[in-house]
Parts: C-alpha cells; structure tokens; sequence
C-alpha cells in the first residue's frame, strides 16, 4: 500500500512539499513535520500545541467530542467502578490488567516501599508550617534523589522500575506527612496491614492517641478519585515531566517538575478554585448575578469546573465523581449540606443557558472533587497536592514511554520571533 502523504502549497510560486501522513490506532491522524524545516526553511506555530502531537503513546486515549477516556484501551467507567486503584496503577504501568498473583505481587512490592528514609523527616523543618503543600510536596519530591541516588539511572531498566515502585509507594507517605506538618500534628508511619488508600487516610487522619478505623465508603471513593486522576494524555503537567525527562534528568526531578506544573490554577488547582468560587457565590439566589459577570467577564469572573480544554462533551470522569460525592455526602449524613446543593443549583443553571451550552462547557471532574475532599475533612490547600499523589503513576508510565522512544529527543520548541532585528550598540554617554 502506497504511503498517504499531505501536500502543502505556497501562494507564492514555490514548489509543492510533501510530508507522510500517520494514522493511530484510532484517534484522528497527524502530519509528519519533522522535516518541515529541511524542505522549507520554516516552522509551524502552534500556541499551546493545539494541533500538534508531541509524541506516541500507548498509554490513555482520549475523544473530547464523544466524551470518552480510556486507559490502554479500558473505558475509565469500567475502571472506576470495578478496580482497586493499584489494579489500575498496574495496567498503566504494564500495559495490561493484572492476574491475582501478579496484583498480589504489585501490592506487596508498593506496600514494602511506603516508609520513607528516616532522615527525610528532617527536611520538612526547613519549611514555615504555613507553607502551601505544593510548595513542600515540590521540594520533598525532588530531594528524593539525594536519598536514593541508587536507583536514577535511567538507562537501567531495573533502576527505573525501583525508582517506580519508590515514587507510587511514597507519595501517599510525603503527602500525608505534608498535611501533618501543616496541622502541627506527628506524622504517622505507613501500616503494612492496609490497603494503598487506607493507608493514605490513616496517615492523613490517624493520630497516635486514638485508633483509626477505616471507612469502606469513603475509602471507595478515594479510591475512585485517585483512578479519575491517574492519567490524562498529554496535558500540561505530563509534558513538563516528559520535556523534563527528554534532558536525561532523573526520575524524582522529573516527577518534582510535574507537581510544579500541576499546581496551577488552569490545571491541578482548578477544584480548589471551585470551592473557592462556590464561597464567593454563598447561597443559590446570587447565581443569575455571577452568571451575568461571568458572561460579561466582569471583574474577570470564571466559572470554574466547567468546560476542558479536550472534553467538548460532559467529562465522562464528573458522571463518575458526581455519584460519589452522593454516595460520601450521605455517608456522612451530609446531604443536606449547603454547598453541594449550591454546586447542584449551579450546574442546573449552567447546563440550561445558550451561552454556556453553545459554548459546550459542560461540568469536569474538578467541578465535583473538591466537595468531595471537602467532605472528607481534606483543607483546600491540600486538594491540588492529591491530584498529585494520583497523577504521579500516569507521570511514571509516561516518563519510561519517553525513555524507551527512540524517536524521542531533547525537547526544544521553536519560536515564531517578532523582537527588534539586529542593531548597534550605543555607549550610554549617546543615549537619548
């Protein structure tokens, strides 16, 4: 079968170049520019990279207009609803679902790595106990390399699977140790007794004067809210980790890198920025007033947790997260509670007007997480540095992609330059 190639033409009488077309296995199909600038002397411009494909994956596929995710193929509702979030972190990371032993393997080897390197604890003191938890997680996370500089070579497949089962295993640990510090509370050890998520509540909730016990419910659902979050394609977070890792930098550095990214208010710090503008609104009768600014962009008012910039459907992840946060609320006997039935008036109203439906901004998975932290007792300042802890395995699994591309090189975007062109210097006695 001949090669499918798209021909790009110039106004300008230069001769027609071609440039070969590749097709996924499904998704729509790309333009191979790499040789744009051999054959042209040019470069595309794509702010934002809307339309241009970074790279190959395997790993999550995504249909914004259809509403679909899919993590190596498998719907994210199947997903949610019926696995354990290790069972997902396996298939993200190995390609395919785990058998019984093969999971039982997983969890063992993650559980066995959730302490942290005891003098660890001392790098925490070097913050104010103020300090936002992005900051510390940032921090923490990087330094990790300088406690276990044995397993950074990238080049050794059996160093990036310890480095792996090190990061999974120890981000609950640092983030749970991060919420401690804050609180003035003592950190508390990992238990090899529960499960993945119990664990990450017990060390975020327990205190060592009274026992904790977990909460099947709301462990399910914190559950399901770190497999909503454990990969999304190549948002802005997972390209600063593969442009991080395209320079050879070590796994905790890259990792590091992508919880800086995170933390922005467009990205990783959107759901706290909806329990945030859900205060500011207070009771359901100032909604048709903050719609009116936000249509008017008055006072640059946003409506925050709706609309995405790939989903142009309703997020498949906030029909997931929506029953949760029933399901929390009334475990909680919470259903009553003031700001999810604002969050509920809300998305009526949205959902109902032409200029939000026109515009397909549609509720996200942000939208409805952070009531569900909320109710979880999880402070705001926290909300983005879980994300984190989620997000951390998709990070993984696309950094080793990255590392195992041959066709993957030092990152280096172009620029489309409109500064001042080449002029003389003037000694600072002949400046006007």
């Amino acid at each position: 079968m001949s090669e499918k190639l798209a021909t790009l033409s110039f106004s300008d009488g230069k001769p027609p170049v071609d440039f070969p077309v590749l097709g996924g296995s499904v998704g729509p199909e790309v333009i191979d520019v790499r040789a744009l600038y051999a054959k042209t002397g040019m470069f595309t411009y794509d702010p934002g990279f809307m339309s241009t494909a970074s790279c190959r994956s395997t790993i999550t596929y995504i249909d914004g207009d259809a509403g679909i995710l899919e993590y190596r193929g498998y719907p994210i509702e199947h997903l949610a609803e019926q696995c354990s979030f290790l069972e997902v972190a396996y298939l993200i990371l190995r390609g395919e679902l785990p058998d019984k032993q093969q999971l039982d393997e997983f969890v063992s080897v993650v559980t066995r790595h959730t302490m942290v390197q005891e003098q660890l604890l001392r790098f925490f003191s070097g913050f104010r106990r103020d300090a936002h938890p992005m900051a510390v997680l940032c921090g923490v996370v990087g330094a990790l390399s300088a406690f276990y500089h044995d397993s950074i070579d990238i080049h050794d497949s059996r160093s990036r699977e310890i480095s792996a089962f090190r990061l999974i295993a120890k981000l609950p640990t640092i983030t749970a140790m991060t919420y401690k510090y804050n609180v003035g509370q003592p950190f508390m050890y990992p238990k090899n007794s529960l499960s993945y998520v119990e664990n990450f509540l017990y060390m975020m909730f327990g205190t060592p004067c009274d026992e904790w016990k977990p909460n099947p419910i709301l462990t399910r659902a914190m559950e399901r809210v770190l497999i909503l979050h454990a990969d999304h394609e190549q948002n802005a977070s997972t390209s600063t980790v593969r442009l991080a890792g395209s320079t050879g930098a070590n796994p905790f550095a890259c990792i590091s890198a992508g919880i800086a990214s995170l933390w922005g208010p467009a990205h990783g710090g959107a759901n706290e920025a909806v329990l945030k503008m859900l205060a500011e609104i207070g009771e359901a009768r100032n909604i048709p007033a903050f719609i009116k600014r936000v249509k008017e962009k008055e006072d640059h008012a946003m409506l925050f947790g709706f609309g995405h910039r790939v989903y142009k459907n309703y997020d498949p992840r906030a029909k997931i997260i929506q029953k949760t946060c029933h399901e929390v609320l009334e475990e909680l006997d919470l259903k009553d509670d003031k700001l999810f039935k604002l969050a509920i008036a809300l998305e009526k109203v949205a959902l109902e007007d032409d200029y939000f439906i026109k515009r397909k901004l549609y509720p996200n998975v942000d939208f409805y997480s952070g009531i569900v932290y909320k109710a979880l007792g999880i402070p705001v300042s926290m909300f983005t540095a879980i994300f984190a802890l989620a997000r951390t395995v998709g990070w993984i699994a696309q950094w080793t992609e990255l590392i195992g591309d041959p066709d993957q090189k030092i990152g280096r975007p172009r620029q489309l330059f409109q500064g001042p062109r080449r002029r003389d210097f003037v000694p600072m006695g002949k400046r006007k």
